[in-house]
């Protein structure tokens, strides 16, 4: 089963945004200060995504300093209702978050959207991966299924999301291209990415569906093999990970990072986040940071980056039902 929402979507939200790093004067400062509430826990996505992005603020210069809060819980229902109840105190932070934010406010694991948040912007994509410890005895997506065929309640598949989560929707997608029946895998869940990495270095799990960034660093350390990449074509950060494609599972994705600010920011403050972000695009610090994890480009502020979920809530829900996952 291929599912080509994410890389779709995100190229036409790219064409159709004309506003671009360019626009801005490199070397100008504009905001003072940015605090990064992070819904997961340490070596997650999320995470990632928040230390990087500041990490290129700080040093390009448009952002003075930056900050960082892992606040875990609910599926990234907690930090979202604290953004959403101390939104007066909290004109400074901006939120981290992905498609789990659709998939979970789908499935109602939190009962809030992403339309009760300021949208700020989409910044990246990242691929999803299957990866096994570098011990395993499984090299390939063909010895995970042979293994899963062997012994199906035996190969448990985790991830960093809640059942009916993307890490689960992505294995589940993965294993009906290969001819399997997606809601028989056995999967199980973790509060965030670090966790789960943890999981299967400890043997819990036979192999983890992940983000691709949060692998790459562990597979250059020689603990994990990365036996699978949902892209189209192999990623230049690591590009020794063979597809999903060349194997011959049908299965492409890509999931979208972003950023959202407490629901009662001003238009101006909500300008001026954007502005911070598009300015980075187009700086040698965002470069390094973007290519040593694989991301991909992408960026649509505002009301694009509102069109694009709203697009993806209908794709991605129709998915889910498909699967029976809702």
């Amino acid at each position: 089963m291929t599912f080509k929402m994410g890389r779709r979507a995100l190229l036409a939200a790219v064409a159709a945004v004309s506003m671009s790093g360019s626009a801005f004067a490199a070397g100008h400062q504009v905001l003072d200060s940015i605090h990064f509430l992070i819904p997961g826990g340490a070596g997650g996505g999320w995470d990632g995504t928040a230390r990087g992005t500041g990490e290129a603020l700080t040093n390009a210069g448009i952002v003075g300093s930056a900050s960082y809060e892992n606040m875990s819980g609910g599926g990234g229902g907690v930090a979202i209702a604290y953004l959403i109840e101390n939104a007066e105190s909290n004109h400074g932070t901006l939120m981290v978050n992905s498609t789990p934010i659709v998939i979970r406010s789908l499935t109602g694991v939190f009962p809030q959207s992403f339309r009760d948040l300021s949208l700020i912007a989409g910044t990246i994509g990242d691929y999803a991966a299957m990866v096994v410890k570098a011990d395993s005895d499984i090299d390939d997506m063909a010895g995970l299924l042979d293994a899963y065929r062997a012994d199906m309640s035996g190969t448990a598949i985790g991830g960093g999301s809640v059942p009916g989560g993307m890490d689960h929707l992505v294995a589940a997608m993965a294993f009906q291209a290969a001819g399997e029946d997606p809601t028989a895998v056995k999967y199980i869940p973790y509060d965030a990415g670090g966790d789960a990495m943890a999981a299967l270095l400890s043997g819990e799990i036979s192999a983890l569906s992940t983000g691709f960034s949060e692998a790459v660093a562990l597979a250059e350390a020689g603990e994990v093999k990365i036996i699978g990449v949902t892209s189209d074509e192999r990623v230049p950060a690591y590009d020794a990970a063979p597809t999903m494609q060349e194997q011959g599972i049908d299965t492409t994705f890509i999931n979208w990072r972003g950023f959202f600010g407490a629901p009662t920011l001003s238009d101006e403050e909500i300008a001026t986040y954007q502005e911070a972000i598009a300015k980075m695009y187009d700086t040698p610090e965002w470069e390094a940071v973007r290519s040593r994890n694989g991301w991909v480009n992408i960026h649509n502020p505002g009301d694009d980056f509102r069109a694009f979920l709203e697009e993806q809530e209908k794709v991605i829900g129709d998915l889910m039902r498909e699967l029976g996952f809702l």
